[in-house]
Formats: structure tokens, sequence, C-alpha cells
């Protein structure tokens, strides 16, 4: 088994969604799926390109309610290109059954293979090689080249390319009752012989996209003695049509390049001026290819990962995992004012929004991209007005970051939620989901702690954690009876519940998640203020008129924040995932395993039968637990003990217990945390949960989710799960910390990683761990390793390698 090579074999109309999204190509500022050159959306086919930012917002009537949402705009369609015999039918899948249908994604060269021997309804037959890709080395130019070979006939083959603006936002079934048309036509114009050109805008964000395609043919190897090309231009639409005379056997070759640039784009004159500039000076097929092809090897010098043990399929699948994440996130898209969409640019599901699954994200880029994290953490700190804002209207002090953003930091969760098991539009809660400031500054102090970047922490990071400290001590009230500070009204990662079953007024109180990851960001703003130089702590708390009073009181609501706990059946305590959690009901589980089988949308299956999670003791994903995947255990016990909370030695494996027991996994993040929490006190579990976690995507486990967009936390957590779990690497102070959980099945990791501005590379096996520094690595900047207790001062060219007793 090829572990760079993805490959479909035959062509299954019900299959065709998911394989678009896993064979979406990208570069970080523009990603297209993987759909057929001669398909438009149809309910089997859904072509798609997303640019990076490119937001709009259209309003409607749903359930009685103006309804405002932001969405990832799909783009023209750039890869249309297919032929006919004159006079004929398009060659196409759809026709009739394909007698051969090859689909193969190259993940270490992000080239897109496909293979197909097509007949029309006269049986004439033909032989069609497509290769395409996203250039990573020119971030404009999409490029797609065809090879068409008559088996049994010769004649005129008419071909078409085309770039069609009549695409909308379709793509996913549930929110088919919303406007879904983005685009409105400015302009299309054949420019040359050679060149089409298609400017349409977005109808309220009004961003400009131009595209411009070059299409060339070649027979035989020289260029096709073709009829004069024909133009046809309507709304939002332009093609050029040839006509090549073809004989049996022989191959006809179209190459299409095209240029994409926007409104948004840095450094140009007009979007339409810098596509033609663009193709003007763009190469063939072949050179444009082979510059992609570099600079793709370079990506994965600085991302991949190899195993070695009984893994050739989940090393392939990891490969595919940091394949999607590399085409999101790129060198590119340093370049942009942007976050790190939930379903990566592959489809429309979640509008395209940024979550706070960057959480799961950013570990694996800062410690090898850390330039990445920095960037994406700049798209945070950008719309901090913004965030002050949203604290401001709700009440709060400081900086207040929505649950889902988009283009500027507006607060873009959705009010109304469409049940398809029931049909019905819901209110939706999920905008009381706090802890997304948590995350942001979770991130901050990650990218700190690996980088020691105090440029970052001076002019933007800094800000960041100290506004977001500021509004979680807003957002605490002091109750006098027990000497304890509260956080009242929030919806924790569990989202299944977002109330309590006897109020109106949803939000829970004392969600343990959130509370907790509070005291971290407090504590992270003293931290941050004693890690900055004086002048620039005297700047800052002057411009935000931090008091000592304010400060005081920081100080005290992270030493007295109240934290709920509860009896498990055998006595030891469990800390409650929101207060009262222990009083709601048990949940039938083996009752609806039978009835439904798959349960892991419960809040769907109870809502369609008049009912609700908030009655019951379960939950989506996990949510108190999430503590426990981001804190080492000593880490962790430092935070409950600076409350006056104590946990004996088996705290731990009792909570897992307890809330493992409840839990549904209906998110694709769930099983990896389960995971990693397994991977120390049952590793054979951890690694079924691993495994399970891989194939959330490749199996489309959610029934139909992937074709959607792909879950790029969960992609980016798995691999980091074998990187910082698997591998044990870890920071703590100034320190590198290497404590490894290897499975059995995984017999050596190598990789590489970045840790204040060093390469460090790494061979950890169940015998031994190696760490290395290059010989160029860089001068007078040791690094503190500590390898299970045994630590070094390590400088360049040194080797510190420890035997596993």
């Amino acid at each position: 088994m090829n572990r760079w090579l993805w490959t479909y074999e035959g062509f299954d109309p019900a299959e065709e969604g998911q394989r678009e999204a896993l064979c979406t190509l990208g570069n970080g500022y523009v990603a297209t799926r993987g759909s057929l050159s001669e398909s438009s959306a149809d309910g089997t086919h859904y072509p798609g390109t997303y640019a990076a930012g490119g937001f709009n917002r259209l309003s409607s009537e749903i359930a009685g309610r103006t309804a405002t949402n932001e969405s990832i705009v799909n783009l023209p369609n750039w890869t249309v290109l297919r032929c006919r015999v004159e006079g004929g039918q398009w060659f196409s899948v759809d026709q009739s059954a394909p007698d051969s249908h090859r689909v193969e994604l190259d993940l270490r060269r992000s080239v897109l293979t496909r293979h197909s021997r097509l007949v029309d309804p006269d049986g004439r037959a033909i032989e069609l090689t497509q290769r395409r890709f996203v250039s990573l080395r020119d971030p404009h130019l999409l490029v797609i080249e065809s090879t068409w070979v008559p088996s049994n006939f010769a004649g005129t083959l008419q071909v078409e390319s085309a770039l069609d603006g009549t695409v909308t936002n379709s793509g996913v079934p549930r929110y088919s009752e919303l406007p879904s048309d983005h685009l409105a036509h400015v302009g299309a114009e054949a420019v040359g012989d050679e060149t089409v050109l298609l400017h349409v805008r977005t109808n309220d964000s009004d961003i400009s996209v131009v595209q411009a395609a070059r299409t060339r043919a070649r027979v035989g190897g020289r260029a096709a003695a073709a009829a004069p090309r024909a133009c046809t231009a309507s709304e939002r639409w332009i093609s050029t049509t040839l006509d090549v005379e073809v004989e049996q056997g022989q191959e006809l070759i179209v190459e299409k390049v095209v240029s994409m640039f926007t409104s948004r784009d840095d450094g140009i004159y007009s979007p339409r001026v810098a596509a033609l500039d663009a193709l003007s000076t763009a190469g063939g097929f072949d050179e444009l290819l082979e510059r992609h092809v570099t600079s793709w090897a370079h990506a994965w010098n600085r991302s991949r990962i190899d195993l070695t043990g009984d893994v050739g399929h989940t090393e392939r699948v990891l490969n595919l995992h940091v394949f999607h994440l590399l085409q999101t996130v790129s060198k590119n898209t340093a370049e942009l004012d942007v976050g790190v969409p939930a379903r990566g640019l592959h489809g429309e599901a979640y509008r395209g929004h940024i979550f706070w699954d960057e959480l799961f994200i950013f570990p694996f880029l800062t410690l090898r991209i850390p330039e990445l994290t920095r960037s994406l953490l700049r798209y945070r700190s950008r719309r901090l007005d913004r965030a002050r804002d949203g604290a401001r209207a709700a009440g709060f002090s400081g900086a207040m970051f929505p649950w889902q953003s988009g283009s500027d930091g507006s607060e873009e969760t959705q009010t109304l939620h469409l049940n398809p098991e029931s049909g019905r539009w819901l209110p939706d809660a999920s905008h009381l989901q706090r802890h997304i400031n948590a995350a942001v500054v979770y991130n901050v102090w990650q990218y700190w702690k690996a980088t020691a970047d105090l440029e970052f922490m001076r002019f933007w990071g800094a800000e960041l954690v100290l506004e977001i400290a500021r509004f979680w001590a807003s957002a605490s009230t002091y109750d006098h009876s027990l000497d304890r500070y509260e956080i009242l009204g929030v919806v924790g990662p569990d989202e299944y519940h977002e109330g309590y079953p006897d109020r109106d007024e949803p939000g829970l109180d004392n969600n343990a998640y959130t509370n907790l990851m509070a005291v971290f960001c407090l504590i992270c703003a003293f931290e941050t203020l004693d890690l900055l130089p004086a002048s620039r702590r005297g700047e800052l708390i002057e411009k935000m008129q931090i008091t000592h009073e304010e400060l005081d009181r920081w100080g005290d609501i992270s030493r007295k924040m109240r934290l709920c706990f509860h009896r498990d059946g055998d006595g030891g305590a469990v800390l409650s995932q929101f207060e009262g959690f222990e009083l709601l009901e048990e949940f039938d589980w083996d009752g609806y395993r039978e009835r439904y089988g798959d349960i892991s949308r419960l809040d769907r299956i109870l809502e369609a039968e008049g009912d609700t999670p908030d009655r019951y003791q379960l939950a989506k994903q996990a949510d108190t637990l999430m503590l426990f995947h981001l804190f080492p255990p000593g880490e962790l016990a430092e935070l409950l003990d600076r409350l006056g909370y104590d946990c004996d030695e088996a705290f731990f494996e009792r909570n897992l217990s307890y809330y493992e027991a409840r839990t549904s996994h209906g998110s694709t993040l769930s099983q990896m945390v389960h995971s990693w929490l397994h991977s120390r006190l049952d590793p054979e579990h951890s690694w079924q949960l691993f495994r399970n976690a891989l194939s959330s995507d490749i199996n489309d486990v959610q029934g139909g989710t992937t074709r959607e967009g792909i879950h790029l936390g969960a992609m980016a957590g798995t691999v980091d799960l074998v990187q910082r779990c698997y591998g044990g690497i870890g920071t703590r102070g100034d320190v590198l910390t290497i404590d490894p959980t290897l499975p059995e099945e995984l017999h050596e990791l190598c990789f590489s990683i970045v840790y204040r501005r060093q390469q460090v590379d790494l061979v950890i096996s169940h015998e031994r761990i190696t760490v290395r520094l290059p010989e160029d690595a860089l001068r007078g900047a040791p690094v503190d390793v500590d390898v299970r207790g045994n630590r070094r001062v390590m400088g360049p060219g040194d080797t510190f390698e420890v035997e596993i007793r």
C-alpha cells in the first residue's frame, strides 16, 4: 500500500460528494473540490471553489424571524473542461456507466489524476486522463490538463472550456431553505485568441473576483489545427469552444491555466489586471507542475511524520490529514487576514466559520511551522476591538470573542438551527459558549511557550490575554455565602446541554471546563505582565487603565473560583460538568442503541421524539474531560490546589470512567480526546479510539457530513495526538519535555519539531529516545531538554540518547 496515494476505483454516485471533499486541492489561498470537470451541481456532483476569507451575508425569514447568515462563498467553477463528438452529447460518467473510472490523489505532489473510459449514447468510446493541481508555488494559478484518446472512432472533437459563475451555495441540504445566490455579474470577455475572463462580485460584501482562463490544445504533440474558436458569454458565464480533428487512437491534449484574484488581495492594481498579468507570464503545465511539486516537497519536509510498525493504513491516513491541513493553511495563508475554518476550504458546512477547533489545529502548527500560528493568531488580534464591542454589548468588560467568527469578528452563530430528523427550526443558544475566549488565550500561551516570541507578545499577544482576563473577571460573580466566584449562564463544550429543564432562559451555571479555563486565563494574565519589558508593561497598563484594585480582584478570582463536585456510584469525588449535572436523569443508553443503532446525534433524536438532552446525564463530546486533555496531570493538580480543591490519585481515572459512560461521541473531536486520555491508562483502548478518530472522514462516520467539508480539527488532532501524546512532546517553563506513550502497534516515530527557533530531530521507540540538534542549528540558542527525567542543555550538533528500561 502506497502511503502517499489515495485512490478510488469505479464511479459511485452515492459516494461522489465525499470523494469530492477528500480530493479537494488547495494552497492556503484558494481550494477547489475534486469534482469531475464535466459535472455541475446536481445532487451527485458539487463543484466548489473557496477563497480564504471570501465571505458574504444574506438575510431571510425563518420561523417568523429575520435571520442573517454570513457564509464562505462558492466562487465560479473554473474546472469546466469537457468534450463531445461534434453534434453529440458531452462525454460524462453520468451518460452511461463508465467502462472504467479511477481517481488518484497524490498526497506528496498534491496532484489529482483521473482515468476514465467514457462512452456516449451512440457507443463511441473515449479514454480520458486528466491531471489537476492548485499551485502552492503560484497561489493565484489553478491548472488542469485533459488528454482524450478516441478508442473506436475518428472525427471532430468539440472541446468546451468555461468559467461558470452561475454557481450558488447549495452544498449543504439543511441550508436549502436559506438564500444561496451570493454572486453578481460584472463582466465576461474574450481576451485574444486563447483567453477568456469572468468578473463577478459578492452581492453584499462587494468582493470582486476575477478569473482568467488560457486554453491550449495539442494533437500528436503539436499545437492543434483547430477551427476558429467560438466564444459564448452570458450572465456569470463565459466559454470558449475548439473543434479539433482527431484520428482513432490519437491524443488530444488540452491544457487550461486559470488565474484568480480578488479585491482582497494585496499588492495589485486591480483583480482584472492582475489576473491577465499572471496568465501572460505563466508557463505551461509541466513548468508550473514542477514549481508546485518542489514547493510541496518543502512543505512535507517541515511537516511529515514517519511511523514504523503495523501501521501502514494508519500512516497513510495521517498523511491525508496533514495534507488537508497544509492545503487549508500554508505559507500563502500567512499573507492573509484569515482564520482556520473548522471544515477547511472543502465545502460549505458551518458556513466556513472559525470556531474553537483551532485549539486542536494550532498545536501541530506551533511545533512545525510556528510562523503560521503567529499569523493565524493575528486574525484574532485584528478583531480585538470588535471583541471589546461584543463584551460591552453583552454587559461585560474586556474582550469577548464570538463562538462563530467570519470576516470581521462579529458573532456569526446562528440563532436558529434545523433538526433534519424532525424538520423543525429550533432556537440555538450555542453563542453562549464563552469558552472560545479561553481557547484564544490557551493558543497564545502555547505559542509563547514553544517560541518565546517576545515581539508577538509585546505587540499583540499580551493585549489579547489581558483583555480576555478582564472579560472573565467581569463574567464572574461573587457568592458571599460560599466565598466563591461563579460563572453563570453559559454553554460548555458539550453542546447537548443548553439549559436546565426547569428554566426558560438558556445557559448553565458553573460549567467546570469554563470556570477552570477562566482561572487559567487569569493566571496567564499575571504571567504575561511579568514577562513583558517594564516599558511595554507600563504602556499596556496605562492604555487599558488596569488598576491595582482590578488586579487584586483577578487574583482573588483565580484562587476562589467555584467548581462543583458530586459522588460517583462508589462514593468517589467527580468534578461536575456543571452545577446540578448529577441531579439529571440517567439515560437509557442500551435501549436507544437498540432502537436507533447510531445514537451519536442524540440531540436530534430526542428532539424529534419531543424530548430534550437537557433532562439527562449525557454528553455529545468531552466537556469536563477536556481539562485532562489540555493540562498534564501535574498542571491540572496545581490549578485545583490553587483553588483549594484536593484530588486523590484516582481522581483522573474516576472522572474518565464516569463521563465516558455518559458520552455519545457526537463530535468528530471526541474520540480523539478520549484516546489521548487513555494513552497511559489503557494503551490498547487508546489505540482503538485513535483508529476510530482516524476514520471520521474517510468512512464518513457522521452519515453524510464529510461531503459538506472535512473536519479539520479532528484531522489535525489525530496528527497532534501521535506527535505530542504518543510522542510525549511537551513544554514546561523553558524546558522541552519528552515522555512518550507509544502503543504496542507503533514501533518507532521519527519527526522534527521547531522549538525556540531551533530544529529538533526526534527518533522515539520502545527501546530508546534520540534527540538531535542539526549542525547548522542556530548558534548561541541552546535547548533545555528533559527526556523522562534526564535533563540536558543541547547545542548545535548535539545528540542526546536515553535508553528506556
